[in-house]
């Protein structure tokens, strides 16, 4: 049996179990923030807590590509363009998914040429206030500092419109952007292009990694 904590929780259907429609993709968009499409590129000054990323967004193109999807995402806000079988490749995805944010993390640092990005675990059933509060600054430092995170999430959260999104086999997502100081963050999804982009509470967005991780 594996020891690490992410490993024993990885992807066995990543993508099947969700709301709003089915996955339809690839779909390449340009990827605007929910509400202010006009703060899809980066803002160089930070102004009343909140900063957006521009992502030239892809929908996902079958129901195990969400690990290379959402890192092929996340590369994208740099103005990289990368060949999303090629990362799979790399990451050892299969029909079973992407294992773990650690085959994600190497993969990421290797297109970005630095160590930019580190894996972060919150091993326990819900994020305590700790692990909230890390992941709320890992964010707003990775988003001003012009990277997006992924996320290995699981089960079901509820975004700021009240939409839930229901990933029980395991999820991976891009967090793109954030307002109020990090108490709310932009997430990238590549499962539904319909359901593209949506804001979150970085509590539940916590509470989503649990069990999981994130890279930032």
């Amino acid at each position: 049996m594996r020891t690490d904590i992410l490993r024993k929780t990885a992807l066995t259907a990543a993508g099947l179990a969700f709301t709003g429609g089915a996955i339809a993709g690839p779909v390449t968009t340009a990827l605007a923030a929910p509400t202010n499409p006009a703060s899809a590129t980066v803002t160089q000054d930070r102004k009343g807590g909140e900063r957006e990323l521009g992502v030239r967004y892809e929908a996902q193109p079958n129901f195990y590509y969400c690990g290379p999807a959402a890192a092929r995402n996340a590369l994208s806000v740099q103005g990289k363009n990368i060949d999303v079988d090629g990362m799979a490749q790399r990451m050892g995805t299969t029909e079973a998914g992407t294992n773990s944010i650690n085959d994600i993390t190497p993969v990421l640092n290797k297109e970005t040429g630095k160590d930019a990005y580190q894996s972060v675990e919150i091993p326990g059933a819900k994020a305590d206030d700790k692990q909230t509060d890390k992941l709320r600054g890992d964010i707003v430092t990775a988003i001003d500092e012009g990277h997006a995170i992924v996320a290995n999430i699981a089960g079901t959260a509820t975004d700021t419109d009240g939409t839930t999104h229901s990933f029980e086999g395991g999820h991976y997502i891009s967090v793109v952007g954030y307002r109020d100081n990090g108490n709310t963050v932009t997430i990238a999804d590549s499962a539904n292009p319909n359901q593209a982009s949506y804001r979150m509470s970085v509590d539940n967005l916590a509470d989503w990694i649990a069990t999981r991780g994130y890279t930032a």
